[in-house]
């Protein structure tokens, strides 16, 4: 079976981008995990699939996929990707409409290749992520590798564990974000941002997701930690998140009903086709 798909990134986090919008290849978690395999495939950190919508407002349906073969609910970074691939394929456009779940994201293209996304409201209810304390806080304290942990919590599209550092060169982002990944406050895994606040309007962040490692840049873990960072009184409005492989700009009002934006870039690599 040939399987048609593209390389993508958006900031050195790699994807590759499967199109079923036509034809469900019906691919397998051994296949997935073949394809995303660094050495032995095209290597990425999830893979997208498009898929039909079920809203007739959207583009697209788009669902994630990790390097390990899990499913992940949202990915920041693919979501822009996701538009440019549809730009490239179904002819230009202002903007493009995508289906996650049972919710629509709106992406314009802006100068460049930036696309801006509507990232929607940030959850912090503990419920949303879910995270297993008995009440919500703007702090959890977590005891982890012989030291205590403090961090902040948010769902947006996926759940995020956000941890306050003075230098991220620093941090051992493997062990604590495997040690949070693992604990029973997270039934469901978590995303783990290492956040450096560095002005009120600038951060570095390194994010160690689910199902991947650490990647060069996640732009869910971005939204997530100037969330929790205006949570805390720290950020501003508009704050730039430098990452690994480069920064994106993040506005949030921190009103509980504000919406986030984020824009970044998308870049297509090459497209090619498996033979599985």
């Amino acid at each position: 079976m040939n399987v048609p798909f593209a390389k993508m990134h958006g900031l050195g986090n790699d994807f590759v981008v499967i199109d079923q919008r036509q034809l469900d290849y019906a691919l397998s978690r051994t296949q997935l995990v073949h394809i995303a395999d660094r050495r032995c495939g095209a290597g990425c950190d999830q893979l997208l699939f498009l898929e039909p919508p079920s809203d007739q407002r959207a583009d697209a349906r788009y669902r994630v996929v990790n390097a390990d073969g899990s499913p992940a609910e949202h990915c920041g970074n693919g979501i822009r990707c996701i538009a440019r691939y549809i730009e490239r394929v179904d002819g230009p456009r202002d903007s493009v409409t995508v289906e996650i779940g049972n919710s629509l994201y709106g992406l314009d293209f802006v100068a460049g290749d930036l696309v801006r996304v509507d990232m929607g409201v940030p959850n912090f209810e503990p419920s949303a992520l879910p995270l297993t304390v008995p009440e919500r806080r703007q702090r959890y304290t977590i005891e982890l590798a012989s030291q205590s942990l403090v961090f902040g919590a948010v769902s947006v599209g996926n759940p995020h564990a956000v941890i306050d550092v003075e230098a991220i060169e620093d941090v051992d982002v493997v062990t604590l974000g495997t040690a949070l990944q693992k604990s029973s406050l997270f039934p469901a895994s978590v995303n783990v941002g290492f956040a450096q606040f560095v002005a009120r309007d600038s951060l570095r962040l390194r994010v160690f997701e689910r199902g991947v490692g650490e990647t060069y840049a996640c732009g869910t873990g971005a939204c997530a930690a100037v969330a929790i960072g205006r949570l805390w009184g720290r950020l501003d409005e508009q704050v730039t998140v430098a990452l690994r492989g480069g920064d994106l700009l993040i506005r949030w009002q921190g009103g509980e009903n504000d919406r986030l934006s984020m824009t970044g870039p998308a870049t297509f690599v090459f497209e090619g086709k498996f033979e599985l």
